[in-house]
């Protein structure tokens, strides 16, 4: 590979989002089980904050053990709703059951980043915002999984607050970038600490 920076993540968002920052990067999927992690760190006891670090950690420290000298940005997003994780949907149902638990409440995502270089960790990040569902009644909410089942299978909760998403919220309180999956601003100060990023 050519370039000296790795997104440990097959999020089109988060490279999207780096792209547009103006970074060459390369993106590598981690291959976590991350379910399986998931429960074993809440087994442990570890919260979901903890546990989106955890993830995110576990996927840079991976991919630096194959690419030693380059610069590798790891990324989780934890969704806590009464401090229990929902994992991304496995199928229409279960999001309809998801969004029906979601709606009207509040809840917490949190999008930690980290980066590694020669194996070891050298910078970590985890932003966050509340999240507060509309009501929203059962045709509403199965109307919009089934119209857009395929734009947001694979986004934790279920929406992509860039698109129809965003009129499942009535207010969103904290870090936007955290919303859409990678604390981005505080990821760019690290960068041009750095000096990856020249200003």
């Amino acid at each position: 590979m050519t370039t000296d920076i790795i997104l440990a993540s097959k999020s089109k968002v988060r490279a999207l989002l780096l792209k547009n920052a103006g970074l060459n990067f390369v993106s590598v999927d981690a291959a976590i089980d991350e379910e399986q992690v998931k429960l074993s760190y809440i087994n442990a006891g570890y919260t979901p904050r903890d546990v989106a670090d955890v993830l995110a950690d576990m996927k840079a420290k991976k991919l630096s053990n194959r690419f030693p000298n380059q610069l590798v940005i790891g990324c989780d997003q934890i969704l806590s709703f009464r401090e229990e994780i929902i994992s991304k949907a496995k199928n229409i149902n279960d999001l309809v059951h998801q969004l029906k638990v979601l709606e009207g409440n509040e809840h917490i995502v949190y999008s930690a980043s980290v980066v590694y270089i020669n194996n070891k960790p050298e910078w970590r990040f985890i932003g966050s915002a509340n999240m507060t569902m509309r009501n929203l009644s059962d045709d509403f909410i199965s109307k919009y999984v089934e119209d857009n089942w395929k734009k947001i299978q694979h986004s934790v909760g279920g929406y992509e607050i860039e698109s129809s998403g965003a009129s499942l919220f009535s207010k969103i309180d904290g870090d936007h970038f955290s919303v859409l999956g990678i604390p981005l601003l505080q990821l760019i100060d690290y960068l041009i600490n750095r000096g990856v990023i020249k200003q």
